[in-house]
């Protein structure tokens, strides 16, 4: 087997939610040693988040969390207690990357802050994801990814024309960041590896967040224009939006940018006397008449699957998806080709799904290694193997809480 390409890279995480923990998914799946550090009062927040298995909670059974944990080891520590503390920096001294997503000031309050572990390590990779950055004014605010979306005016973007915004469930900026953290991350260990020197990297969620709303940003700069929520409609394409389909909420997306596939689509549906009407005769028609085309087009739409549609359209030439939900998702003859879920057992999630990585290296397979950890399932293989710890004083350890 050849080697993997992050093989023999150990990275302590002290991340405690999507956007650390998933950066570091990067590198787990293709090698790398990634020791999470969590404790019983701090376990990963997606721990505590739902689906649980059988519905039934449990910091073990939470299916948010396995399914981005794969390839992972788990200690507990309890860093309020000196030992708990001296195993982490022995945890560094050992370690090439540390990685961290708490709001800036609690590693500093733990005295494992940069310019803290430098001393331990000097060529130390540190990379920290917080909602604003270290520095600045709003740098020790806390919150969440969730609370970007309104921060980077992502969620002023999203609803129906002159109605309020609509609060997301997803909180974008902690899918869009680990792209950013990981490729930072890779330029700095080979820049380490040309140099010798470690560095530290501050990734704002604000700011990559921001990326996803360059095109409004310049349009406000250029031109003075503040983006608007246009439900699905879109400026430049008509029709563009979702239409309901036949079936229990199955929905299809349909666009076209220009005359050209307007025709192709009257012609594709059965429906060619809408080529000649002049209310649809050009885009600037059809967005003027938007209202009264979407509704034509979803009495159209109605009495055929969302499979149907799309066929219908894609073999014209037409822009058309199905609406996928998670069983499609799941069946996906596409995402199974390309392995994009890794299926293995569990302790107690049983049989589990487990996000695969959606890039393949021509010389390189990222796998599944292990399968996600329960809450502190290494701890024992971490303290003897890792770091040499003596069963006696890992005994004395156990009993002093160390470990809780």
């Amino acid at each position: 087997m050849s080697k993997k390409v992050f093989e023999g890279l150990k990275i302590i995480d002290f991340g405690w939610a999507i956007a650390g923990p998933l950066t570091l998914k990067y590198l787990a799946d293709y090698g790398a040693t990634v020791v999470c550090i969590e404790s019983s009062q701090r376990p990963d927040l997606l721990r505590t988040a739902t689906p649980y298995k059988d519905e039934i909670p449990g910091v073990d059974r939470a299916g948010y969390f396995a399914y981005f944990a794969a390839n992972k080891y788990s200690i507990t520590l309890n860093l309020n207690k000196p030992e708990g503390l001296e195993i982490a920096r022995s945890l560094i001294s050992w370690a090439d990357v540390v990685a961290d997503s708490h709001r800036p000031g609690v590693m500093e309050r733990w005295k494992l802050g940069y310019e803290d572990i430098v001393k331990i390590k000097p060529d130390i990779l540190m990379i920290r994801n917080s909602n604003q950055g270290l520095t600045g004014p709003a740098a020790t605010h806390p919150g969440l990814g969730n609370h970007i979306n309104g921060l980077a005016g992502i969620v002023n973007c999203v609803g129906w024309p002159e109605q309020e915004p609509i609060s997301l469930m997803v909180a974008y900026s902690d899918y869009l960041v680990p792209h950013f953290a990981a490729a930072a991350l890779i330029g700095a260990l080979d820049y380490r590896r040309k140099t010798g020197k470690g560095q530290l990297l501050d990734i704002s969620q604000f700011e990559v967040g921001l990326q996803l709303l360059s095109p409004a940003i310049v349009n406000y700069t250029c031109n003075g224009t503040e983006e608007k929520a246009k439900g699905n409609s879109c400026d430049f394409a008509a029709p563009h939006g979702v239409f309901k389909c036949k079936g229990d909420d199955r929905w299809c997306t349909i666009s076209i940018f220009d005359d050209t596939g307007w025709q192709s689509f009257c012609n594709a549906t059965g429906n060619t006397e809408w080529i000649a009407i002049p209310e649809f005769s050009t885009l600037a028609n059809r967005k003027t008449n938007e209202a009264t085309l979407n509704n034509l087009i979803g009495q159209w739409t109605k009495d055929r699957t969302p499979e149907e549609v799309m066929k219908i359209l894609q073999q014209a030439g037409v822009a058309a998806g199905v609406v996928q939900n998670a069983k499609d998702l799941y069946n996906d003859i596409q995402l199974k080709e390309r392995e994009c879920f890794w299926v293995a057992g569990h302790k107690e999630l049983g049989n589990f799904s487990y996000l695969g990585q959606p890039s393949r290296l021509s010389k390189n397979k990222a796998e599944l290694f292990r399968v996600a950890p329960c809450l502190g399932e290494h701890t024992e293989y971490i303290c003897h193997e890792l770091l040499g710890i003596p069963e006696e004083q890992f005994d004395k350890y156990l009993l002093d809480g160390v470990f809780e």
